[in-house]
């Protein structure tokens, strides 16, 4: 099991890092569109588009990274009270009962809805540039596998911690302000 863990885990943090760099991109896109709009007045008519399949790509994509950090929306003003065995129970339950019916419907309805797209290539209504759409259409079943992938893992997480009583670790590129700044706090109090 820790075994998989680590798999899903590696993957997870390689996709999410790797189209992390989106904003780099988004940044660059938007700044020659401000550019090209105000100092030119030449606007483009694919700016808006682009920069929505970005943003849709890289906040699909990031799914199964944050999952795999702990960093999803959860009740923590209870769930932090309960004992670990308590919360990973929970968890599973949780788990088997909704995330994977949602991820799965995500991976199937994602699949049929990007291979119609793929079938007549389709292309945006909102701009006259007419930047095909169908290969972010595909995103969406990946982003679900990838979160199926992720989803199983944590299944295992849960599974370890109620065996043991001790979560799994984590692994750890980024901390939440409100850490570091306890951190900073203790240590200059120290």
């Amino acid at each position: 099991m820790l075994r998989f863990i680590a798999f899903a885990d590696t993957l997870s943090s390689l996709v999410g890092r790797t189209f992390g760099w989106l904003i780099m991109l988004m940044t660059l896109g938007m700044s020659y569109e401000v550019l090209v709009r105000y100092a030119f007045n030449r606007p483009t008519p694919w700016a808006l588009d682009i920069s929505f399949i970005m943003y849709g790509t890289l906040f699909m994509m990031g799914g199964a990274y944050t999952l795999a950090r702990g960093g999803h929306v959860r009740g923590d003003f209870l769930y932090r009270l309960w004992r670990p065995r308590t919360q990973a129970t929970v968890d599973l339950i949780l788990y088997i009962l909704f995330f994977y019916p949602g991820v799965l419907a995500l991976v199937f309805a994602g699949w049929r809805y990007a291979a119609r797209s793929w079938g007549y290539g389709e292309v945006s209504v909102n701009s006259p540039a007419g930047v095909p759409i169908y290969q972010f259409k595909t995103v969406i079943a990946v982003a679900g596998a990838l979160l199926a992938i992720q989803g199983a893992a944590e299944i295992c997480r849960c599974i370890l911690c109620i065996r043991t009583g001790v979560w799994p670790p984590r692994g750890e590129d980024v901390q939440e302000t409100e850490t570091v700044l306890r951190n900073e706090r203790i240590q200059g109090g120290a």
